[in-house]
């Protein structure tokens, strides 16, 4: 009699675990990518003169986010940064308040190509750094990057956002 009951305990396991749900074939949505800041993080593409490197970037979206910025920072990695999106496209004015890194500032137009490289900004200067045009966007990276990396005026910037 033990015998049986046995069996057919297993038997009613086997059957439970083959009552599962079949496995999906749709794509799980994408898991948003988040900075110990709190800011989405996206990959940013820089290609121009036959060479191309990614980054990975904070973005700052709202207007308080925007003037927090890269404010007392102590550092930023070689492939990191920070990308401020415009919408709509408008003249861009930043400048180093409590910003203790040099900083690279790339402004971009709305075609996406680089209009101007403000490079090794000086920290904590209350200067502005301005571009008269409408841009789409200002990256900030490391001081001295894009010069490391041969990034120019004229190379074309793209990002997932």
């Amino acid at each position: 009699m033990r015998r049986r009951s046995g069996i057919a305990a297993l038997l009613a396991l086997v059957l439970l675990a083959g009552c599962g749900s079949a496995p999906s074939n749709e794509a799980a949505p994408p898991v948003a990518r988040r900075a110990p800041s709190g800011l989405d993080l996206v990959t940013l593409t820089i290609e121009g003169h036959g060479r191309s490197h990614a980054f990975t970037v904070e973005v700052a979206r709202s207007a308080a986010e925007q003037e927090q910025g890269l404010m007392n920072r102590r550092s930023l990695g070689p492939d990191a940064g920070m990308l401020f999106p415009f919408a709509p496209p408008r003249p861009a004015s930043f400048w180093m308040r409590n910003t203790l890194i040099p900083l690279d500032m790339i402004f971009i137009r709305p075609d996406g190509v680089i209009a101007r490289i403000a490079a090794n900004t000086v920290p904590m200067s209350e200067t502005p750094i301005v571009v008269a045009e409408p841009m789409t966007a200002v990256l900030e990276l490391a001081g001295g990057r894009a010069a490391q990396l041969g990034i120019r005026e004229g190379d074309r910037v793209s990002w997932e956002d």
